[in-house]
C-alpha cells in the first residue's frame, strides 16, 4: 500500500513577543510544534491528555494545554513560554524568584506549566486568597513537592511588582517576603 504525503503547514506565530515560522502537518500538536520545530523545550509533556499541566502555554494571554491544541490554530498568535516569562532585560521575573527563594520545585518537570498558568491567574487575580491559589492548581499535578511551597510562592509573588532586576535588587527580593509568608514558612518547618 501505498503511503500518501501529509500536506504541510507554514504556521506563523509570535513566540515569546518574536515571530518565528515552521512547517508541520495539520494534527500536529502545539506542544510538539514549540519543542522540535521551534526550540521551546520548556514546554514539557507529560500526560498528553491535559490532565498534568506540564505543557500549559498562554495563547493571547489565556493559560491553555498546548498538548491539546493543534500547532496550526497558533497561526498569528501570541504564544508564550516559560522562556519568555521574565521581562525583558531580566533574568528572572518576581514570580519565578519566588519559586526560587520558596523552593517550589523538586525534579522541575511540572514547574514551567505551573508558572505560565500562575502568570495569566495572578494577572486575573493580583490579589488571591490560598483557597483561589490552591484550586488554580488544582488543574496541575506535581508529584514532588506537596504544593505547600508553591502556595506560599504564588502568595508572595502576588505581592510583588515585576521591578528591574540587577544584582542588589534580586539580593532585596531574594530576602524580601511578607510577615505571611514568614508565618508559613515557620509553620512549614514546624511540620517537618
Amino acid at each position: 500500500m501505498k503511503k500518501l504525503p501529509h500536506a504541510l503547514h507554514t504556521i506563523t506565530l509570535r513566540l515569546n513577543g518574536i515571530e518565528r515560522s515552521g512547517e508541520c502537518e495539520p494534527r500536529t500538536l502545539l506542544s510538539d510544534f514549540l519543542r522540535y520545530r521551534l526550540g521551546a523545550t520548556g514546554v514539557h509533556v507529560g500526560c498528553e491528555h491535559g490532565v498534568c499541566g506540564a505543557c500549559t502555554v498562554t495563547i493571547d494571554g489565556v493559560a491553555q494545554r498546548s498538548c491539546l491544541t493543534l500547532a496550526v490554530t497558533g497561526e498569528g498568535r501570541d504564544v508564550n513560554t516559560v522562556e519568555g516569562l521574565a521581562p525583558a532585560g531580566k533574568k528572572l521575573s518576581a514570580l519565578q524568584l519566588a519559586f526560587r527563594r520558596h523552593h517550589a520545585l523538586q525534579c522541575g518537570f511540572c514547574t514551567p506549566g505551573i508558572l505560565m498558568s500562575c502568570a495569566d491567574f495572578l494577572n486575573r487575580v493580583p490579589d488571591p486568597s490560598e483557597t483561589q491559589v490552591r484550586e488554580m492548581l488544582s488543574g496541575h499535578l506535581c508529584r514532588c513537592t506537596g504544593y505547600s511551597n508553591i502556595v506560599a510562592a504564588i502568595l508572595e509573588a502576588a505581592g510583588i511588582p515585576d521591578v528591574e532586576t540587577t544584582p542588589e535588587s534580586a539580593a532585596t527580593l531574594e530576602t524580601a517576603a511578607s510577615p505571611e509568608v514568614e508565618a508559613q514558612r515557620s509553620s512549614n518547618s514546624a511540620d517537618v
